[in-house]
């Protein structure tokens, strides 16, 4: 094996993910408790909402380094604060449009929705976010 593979089989992302106080942080913290493997790539930022992540935060984030980003809302219809999943959908998809402009792969940004019981659905999230980045390194996209 060159020691270029070498590099690129050790490259760990960083991935910030922005985790709802009721759900996706809760389903975070069950993965942990239930000793779900995860990668240990990820930094989380606990939010009361997810409707609350602005494209600020997700900028600043790549900013300082983030190679990924993820944003996890409650599900549809179980949002404590009645709709603020569905403004962090609407907000996801004019964040894709405005990273395209920087040059930001959407690749490199997630939505998705995790309650509070899916501690292995966040870990696989993460692990395919993972995965997705080591990938995209391989092809030098990021």
């Amino acid at each position: 094996m060159t020691p270029e593979c070498d590099n690129l089989n050790a490259f760990e992302p960083k991935i910030v993910a922005f985790l709802c106080s009721w759900c996706s942080y809760a389903g975070a913290d069950r993965a942990g408790s239930g000793q779900i493997p995860c990668p240990p790539n990820v930094r989380i930022v606990r939010v009361m909402c997810s409707g609350r992540v602005d494209a600020s935060l997700v900028l600043e984030a790549y900013r300082k380094g983030a190679d990924g980003v993820v944003i996890l809302a409650c599900h549809l219809g179980d949002c404590h604060y009645r709709d603020g999943n569905m403004a962090a959908l609407k907000r996801h998809r004019l964040l894709l449009r405005m990273l395209s402009v920087f040059g930001i792969s959407e690749e490199r940004c997630r939505f998705d929705y995790v309650s509070a019981n899916e501690g292995e659905r966040f870990a696989d999230i993460i692990s395919r976010m993972v995965h997705t980045l080591r990938l995209m390194k391989r092809l030098s996209v990021v």
